[in-house]
């Protein structure tokens, strides 16, 4: 053995980290954009297309329908199949989609080509969460997921000022409108990265020729072991999983805190626009909540991680999103509703940190990966609950101000189902949720 067990374990992982991090930050940073960078293309495509706010609220969440539909099946297929081959099909699919999107002509075509967006992206992000399963421990499980995190942040900041300069010096080139070009130039890196995908990335720690015989033994082991102890308390079989309180909970915890995120992101470009700024100022603006934002989300990945606690930590991280959307909506006409929406943000991007470590304490093979993909498929429909309310409240008003209300209620939801949701007991468990589990 070269070095003490210590030693061994973390020479291992951090292997793992450089291999595979880097990578899958940057995937899930171009999936984000392309699902969201509609909320820029909106400051002059609704105009062009005829949208209302509510119609376009509307049809910019009807993504998160295919989404819902498609996202268990598609989960499972990557846990027969393996994440490599699965995960460049969906990459390609998605950019091949957003690309098309520029030719909208219409609430019509707008809509359905929102929804087969979802579908081709379906399956994404809870793969990556099934994936890390793979690879890391428990105990790490806080920590590199609030790094999968980053990608959100990163890619809302990104797609701020890229759309904004598109929309401002790319209007009009080779006849097309700058909305036209956010959508085909931001779709071009998922297709090409989806190869890099099938070259680079590693389905399991036992093929993983990058690590050394001893680096995979010592891997494949702990996971073993984790796994072991989890069937031990209990095999869940797939359809057992899905019916599980424990996971009904965790899928309207997530439910309403997408709901308060995706009114954030959908709708925040419009509200600084309101402060009479140019497309390129709204962007570089847009941009600074998600960037703060960036420090609540790593400083509660370490702390659930450092304390191994995830019920009070994801409680703490609901309630500083619903005061920042209050704040926000008191303050909505000046530039203190952006010091609320970054609180906001810092809020809600810090309970994934603590939120999605906790399926995989209880759930493990075929009833992880489809609890995994109910629990996110249930939570993103927020993200057709929200802009559709939103988008409805700003119609009938003229105002964002009761839609933020709205938003800061859903992230409010979260902490209360969570407090009556979870188990009351103080000292954390490793293999254990903190969700009540139902009577033996």
């Amino acid at each position: 053995m070269n070095g003490s067990p210590e030693q061994l374990e973390a020479r291992t992982l951090m292997k793992v980290s450089l291999r595979l991090l880097p990578l899958i930050v940057v995937l899930y940073c171009i999936a984000y954009i392309d699902r969201t960078n509609v909320s820029f293309a909106a400051l002059t495509m609704n105009q062009d297309l005829g949208l209302s706010a509510s119609v376009y609220g509307f049809s910019a969440g009807i993504f998160f329908v295919g989404y819902f539909i498609f996202e268990v099946p598609s989960n499972l297929i990557l846990e027969k199949i393996g994440a490599r081959v699965w995960i460049a099909r969906i990459m390609i699919t998605w950019g091949i989609v957003s690309a098309i999107t520029a030719f909208a002509t219409g609430p019509a075509s707008f809509l359905v080509l929102r929804f087969l967006l979802g579908a081709a992206e379906a399956g994404f992000f809870p793969g990556m969460i099934l994936y890390f399963t793979y690879w890391y421990p428990s105990a790490y499980r806080g920590r590199v997921i609030s790094t999968l995190f980053i990608a959100q942040p990163i890619a809302n900041a990104v797609a701020a000022v890229v759309s904004g300069a598109i929309l401002q010096y790319v209007d009009g080139v080779l006849g097309l409108r700058g909305w036209q070009w956010v959508f085909v130039l931001e779709a071009l890196p998922a297709v090409v990265l989806a190869f890099v995908v099938l070259a680079t990335m590693t389905d399991r720690p036992s093929v993983a020729t990058w690590l050394t015989q001893e680096e995979r033994t010592w891997l494949e082991r702990r996971l073993t072991e984790e796994r072991q102890q989890i069937d031990r308390a209990g095999r869940l079989s797939l359809w057992q999983a899905l019916a599980d309180p424990r996971v009904i909970a965790l899928s309207l915890m997530y439910l309403t805190s997408v709901t308060a995120n995706y009114g954030i992101v959908f709708f925040m470009p419009q509200i600084v626009k309101n402060l009479n700024l140019s497309d390129l100022t709204t962007g570089f603006v847009t941009a600074v909540p998600y960037i703060i934002g960036t420090i609540g989300l790593l400083a509660w990945g370490y702390s659930s991680d450092r304390f191994n606690e995830r019920r009070w930590h994801l409680i703490a991280a609901s309630c500083l999103g619903g005061a920042g959307l209050l704040f926000a909506g008191l303050l909505h006409n000046s530039y203190w509703a952006l010091a609320g929406m970054t609180a906001a943000t810092m809020g809600i991007y810090g309970s994934r940190a603590s939120f999605w470590p906790m399926p995989s304490m209880f759930l493990t093979g075929a009833a992880a990966a489809g609890a995994i993909a109910l629990i996110n498929a249930i939570g993103n429909l927020g993200g057709a609950i929200a802009p559709s309310v939103v988008g409805k409240i700003k119609d009938s008003t003229g105002s964002f101000e009761a839609g933020l209300y709205f938003l800061a209620a859903a992230a409010f939801a979260c902490a209360v189902i969570t407090i009556i949701a979870a188990r009351a007991s103080a000292p954390p468990q490793e293999d254990s949720a903190g969700v009540v589990k139902p009577a033996e």
